[in-house]
């Protein structure tokens, strides 16, 4: 791929421009990604599995094809615009940004974003016990063929439970760290009335915490014997979600291209 491939899917209508900025990053289960340009890309460098294997040597060879296509581009566009992509003055640059991450670590939100990742570890760590016997449990109903029992439906519902939480578990924890650094940084007087990227990376956190939500809850059905354990996480996570509201009062509205549809207007 080289920067006119690049021109050429950037210009392509069916793209929703953006549409990959705010979101969770789950192609796989993503009902977009015939009109993202980033999963396009991917599909395109790394057309099947062996090639996605960061093993394979081919891989990395066309990872940098893809950055030196990039790097064209940019200096391309850099030269008509005027910048000069040599001026930028990155060591204060890079303090700046090291003080606001560890100013963003410390902030109460996301400590409580990065306990949830850990009373998530150590849950799933204590239930290995839960899973197998619930796995005994359910191969158990198919041999005895219980007509009333729906075995295959409650194992999927909770591998997607299972996978949900996973999924989002760290994912939550980064973008609030991304939304509170956003917070952080001087907004031009430029964009002072365009959306902020802190609300939107605000709102994926919250997507993933209404998910995550849910998914604990399915698991809890699925695990009442877990009640004890599961309900302090449904708490801390509601309290999560409560607080980054408050810091982020903005964020449920934030628009994200393709997946949020505009209020109705007139």
């Amino acid at each position: 791929m080289d920067k006119e491939d690049l021109k050429r899917m950037a210009e392509n209508p069916d793209f929703i421009p953006g549409i990959y900025n705010y979101c969770d990053r789950w192609c796989e289960r993503c009902p977009f990604t015939a009109r993202c340009m980033n999963f396009a890309m991917g599909e395109e460098q790394f057309p099947n599995q062996a090639e996605r294997d960061v093993s394979n040597a081919a891989f990395w060879e066309k990872m940098n094809e893809a950055f030196q296509a990039t790097l064209d581009l940019l200096e391309e566009m850099a030269e008509e615009a005027g910048v000069d992509l040599d001026t930028l003055d990155v060591e204060d640059e890079l303090a700046e940004r090291d003080q606001q991450m560890k100013n963003a670590r410390s902030h109460p939100v996301a400590r409580a974003a990065g306990a949830y990742t850990e009373q998530a570890d150590a849950w799933f760590d204590a239930a290995q016990d839960r899973f197998e016997a619930k796995e005994d449990a359910l191969n158990r109903t198919v041999r005895l063929g219980l007509t009333d029992a729906r075995p295959d439906e409650e194992a999927d519902a909770i591998i997607d439970a299972v996978e949900i939480i996973h999924w989002y578990q760290f994912q939550i924890h980064v973008k609030i760290l991304r939304a509170l650094r956003g917070e952080m940084q001087e907004r031009p007087a430029l964009l002072a009335d365009m959306p902020r990227d802190a609300d939107g990376s605000a709102k994926v956190a919250l997507i993933g915490i209404d998910r995550s939500l849910g998914a604990w809850r399915a698991l809890w059905q699925h695990f009442p014997e877990e009640e004890d354990a599961i309900l302090p996480i449904l708490v801390h996570l509601e309290r999560l979600r409560r607080t980054v509201e408050t810091t982020f009062p903005d964020a449920r509205a934030f628009f994200r291209p393709g997946f949020d549809e505009r209020p109705a207007t007139g």
